[in-house]
This record gives C-alpha cells, structure tokens and sequence, in this order.
C-alpha cells in the first residue's frame, strides 16, 4: 500500500510566487489614538516608537513604515487618511504584512473590519494583532477576528451611548455648549462664556428689523450683500437660508433649544432633525440677548404668517410677496382680493398701474369684479396724504393712541406664563425621577407638552398685544418727532407704518398698523 506523507502548507504573504527567493517581510505598523488630549498624544508617540523597534527586532522582517492617524475616530475608516494610504500601499504592493496593536484600534465596525481584512488577505497580506494573538492568515485568524471585532463593535456603542448620558445629564443641569466661531452676533470670553460681538450684533439687529418693516429674507440678503457686510462665516455672500435661519435661531434672545437633532446610527454618525425621536430640553436666559423677546417673537409671528397664503375670496391662494412696499398692502372694496402690480401699455403710453387680480384673470369669470384701475404714482401720493394728515392733526391722534395704549395694556385674569413654569418645573423633577427609576413616565411627558402648548399660546396673545403695542408706539413716536411736511414717497415709513389701502369706487382708507383709519378722497 503506498505511504503517504502530508507536507503541511507554508503560509504565502505578500504578492510573491513560490518561485522567487525568500526575503524579508516588508512589514508596516498602523497605530491610532481616539482624542487629541495630552494624555494621548503621549500614547500616540508612544505607539509609533513602539513599533519601530518592534519591527526592526525582528530579523525576518525589514521595516515598511508607520502609518498614523492622531485625533480621528475609529467607528468608520472614511477620514483616516494615513490607514486608507496604507491600504493603497498593500493593494500596489509595498507592503505584505500589516501589525497594529488591537482591533479596537484597526477598526470598531465589524463590517468596515472584516472587509479590509478579506481584502488584504486576496492579497495574501496578513494582518498581526498584537493583544489578541491573531494573525489573519492562520487557519483560526477570521473566526476569532469575527467575534473580537464584534466586542469591539459593541465596545465602541457602548462609549458612544455613555457620552450620549453625559450630555444628557449636561442638557438637564442647563449647561450649554454653542459652537460661536460661525454665530453670527457672538464670540466667547476668555472663560468660554458667550458675549455680543457688538458690530456683528447691529447686523443681526438690522435683518430682524428690515423683516418686520415687511422686507422679504431674498431681498434681506440682497441688501446684506450689497453693502459688502460679511455672514457668520465671514463671507460677504449671503443665501435667503441664511437670513430665515437667523429670524427663526432661539438663541438671539438669549434662550437655548438643546438636541435639535439626534444621531441616529453610532457608526455612520448619521444625525436627523430631532422630531420627538428624543427628549429636548430649553434653557431660557441662557445668555445675553441680542434681539429682546417680544420682538423676536413678532418674527416668528411674521414667519407663519408669511407661510400661509393669502385666500381671496374666490377660494384662490395668493403667495406672500414684499417685492414692493405696495405688495400685500393694496385690497380691493369691492370684492376683497388683492391688487397686483404690473407694467401697463396702454396706446402705446407704457404705465405701472395697480388691478385688481380677480380682474385681471378671466379664468375665474364667475368672480367678475369691476374695480378701477389706479396708477402707481397715484398711490403713493395717497400714502404720502395720509402721512401728512396724521401730522396735520398731530395732537388729536397722539390724544387718542394714547388712550389706546392704556386700554391696551389692561392686565388679564388668565393664568399667565410664570404659573405655568412653576407646573413645569415640578413635572421636570417628577420626569427625572421617573427615567432614573426606569419608570413609565408617558402621562408626564402628556402633561408637559400640553403645558407648553397652552404657554406657546399665552406668549402668542403676548406677541399680538406686544405688536399692537410697538405699532402704536411707533405711530406716536413718528408723529412726534415729524417736524416738517412729508414731500416724497417714503418707502421704508410706508412699509413700517401702513397696513393696508382700501380701493373704492370714490377714494381710498388707509389703515395703519396701529389701527388708525383714514379716508382720503
């Protein structure tokens, strides 16, 4: 019978064929510290020292360079450079054996850790884990590999989950972290406090300003570039975005929205926008404001009121415009549509003229509207007329916003906001007892959210009790200080003062927004 003797295989590294001569392993090292504290960086070098004796002690082997990356997470391998430069090397031939000192420190993604392996290893490239014994090519190596990249998955979550807490346990003692280097309005002190940027602030004054006074974010952001004033990433170019993200930004009146957003997935860092997926918390008085509250309320006002279209009469939606100071400003008596601006050639005499929208689509027939047509020029005469009527009969109207102003800041009977904080308070201290017992606490969180839904509308009401308020004081306050008759058409006084021109068959009313009417033949 013949006799058979087995001749174990030898292991193949690197892209050598049996044929050539045996020579050295070119042997590379990868090392990796997760922060960039002192305390690490010393780890770092440490690492890198390591591994060149470690290398060079080794006969059988020729030193094939270290490859480091210092500071960079290991839940993914798309912004470790030096590891993705090393790879390249193995997969151009420069290297046939890989050592690094765990697989926590290779990767913590089992499956970005397995996939660079089986790469390697097509390449008969092994990779040495020196804590766990391992050595790809081995017969064991990829079983073992499975399960410890798997620990060190679940290690890393576990970590990512334990900062998660600490943050969380930040939000609910009210200490906040802001990022000031592209917050427009804001810079830190030299104990990491946020304070005003006294130039940037008159910016962030200026874009709540020109919107209440009826300016669109476009045309905002226009005038913003315009002049060559920079954003808060100090560039002069300014987006619509990035002016609604200013008016609607909680944190220029001083309060703070905590978790806007949520990550997730720990291994991609996935972040979504915080829905109700986890609990937010809001620190008010935070720091200071820049914007004071009733007017930064007034904007959010502003915003959803702009959101919603205009429904006309006919049960046609019109979208906000503020193009013109005109825009929005203009009605019809007759059948309470908006008039529209358009350029007019009529007989070869070319015109800006306002008609009325009903009018001017014959596709809504059934709503047949006869109002005139009215030119530009003439509007704005009737907005300067009924300016200098105010100022004609200065006395009268300053007589009468004044008793105005008294009834309008007559106190109610309702329950107010600071009633409401205090119940807010005490269900805070209840929910936090709850979590931390591993309790139910979904009839709490009812009763929260319906809380702040009743203070959301005490501060609205506030907001339109404030707005009427700033109206009328700024009516009497231009009526005041006006000394000298009104010449010209003023747009900005038109946009700040006036609500609204009513289009009869005979004249116009010209509402102001403190509530003032006056009819002008």
């Amino acid at each position: 019978m013949p006799q058979v003797t087995i001749i174990p295989a030898k292991p193949q590294l690197g892209n050598r064929s049996s044929t050539e001569e045996i020579k050295k392993l070119r042997v590379a090292a990868y090392c990796r510290v997760s922060t960039d504290t002192e305390e690490q960086e010393t780890s770092y070098e440490a690492q890198v020292e390591h591994y060149k004796y470690y290398i060079k002690a080794h006969p059988e082997w020729t030193f094939a360079g270290i490859y480091a990356d210092d500071g960079i997470s290991g839940t993914n391998t798309k912004k470790r450079e030096e590891f993705n430069r090393m790879i390249e090397a193995c997969m151009a031939g420069d290297i046939d054996m890989i050592i690094t000192k765990s697989i926590s420190r290779f990767a913590r993604n089992t499956l970005d850790c397995l996939t660079y392996i089986r790469q390697l290893k097509e390449q008969n490239i092994a990779v040495l884990f020196e804590k766990e014994s391992i050595n790809t090519l081995d017969a064991k190596g990829e079983v073992l590999l499975t399960i410890m990249a798997s620990l060190a998955q679940q290690e890393s979550q576990s970590l990512s989950q334990n900062v998660k807490l600490g943050i969380q346990y930040r939000y609910q003692q009210g200490k906040v972290q802001i990022n000031h280097k592209h917050f427009l309005g804001y810079t830190k002190d030299t104990d990491g406090n946020l304070i005003i940027d006294p130039e940037q602030a008159q910016t962030v004054k200026r874009i709540f300003r020109e919107f209440l006074d009826g300016k669109s974010p476009h045309s905002i952001a226009k005038g913003l570039q315009a002049d060559g004033i920079s954003n808060g990433a100090g560039k002069t170019k300014w987006w619509e975005s990035n002016i609604r993200q200013i008016l609607s930004n909680e944190k220029y009146m001083g309060d703070a929205l905590l978790q806007k957003t949520v990550t997730t997935d720990f291994l991609t860092k996935t972040r979504v926008k915080n829905t109700g997926q986890a609990q937010q918390y809001y620190v008010e008085n935070n720091h200071e404001a820049i914007i004071p509250k009733d007017i930064f309320l007034l904007a959010q006002e502003e915003l959803i009121k702009r959101s919603k279209s205009y429904l006309s009469p006919a049960g046609i939606r019109r979208n906000y415009s503020s193009q013109h100071p005109l825009s929005q400003k203009v009605i019809c008596a007759e059948c309470g549509d908006l008039f529209r601006r358009i350029h007019w050639n009529n007989r070869g005499k070319k015109s800006v003229v306002w008609r009325c929208i009903s009018r001017l689509e014959a596709a809504h027939a059934h709503m047949v509207c006869h109002a005139r047509t009215v030119h530009e020029d003439e509007l704005k005469a009737v907005c300067t007329k009924a300016l200098n009527m105010l100022l004609a009969s200065k006395q009268d109207f300053i007589d009468q916003l004044t008793q105005n102003l008294e009834h309008a800041i007559q106190p109610t009977t309702d329950m107010n906001a600071l009633e409401i904080d205090k119940q807010l308070k005490e269900l805070q201290q209840q929910l936090i007892g709850k979590v931390q017992q591993k309790q139910d606490y979904a009839h709490i969180a009812e009763q929260i959210h319906a809380l702040m839904a009743q203070k959301a509308d005490i501060e609205q009401e506030q907001t339109r009790t404030s707005e009427h308020l700033m109206r009328m004081n700024e009516l009497k306050s231009f009526i005041q200080k006006q000394t000298l008759a009104i010449t010209d058409f003023d747009e900005t006084l038109v946009r700040r003062l006036i609500e609204s021109i009513l289009i009869e068959d005979e004249g116009y009313t010209v509402a102001f927004k403190s509530g003032t009417s006056l009819h002008i033949n």
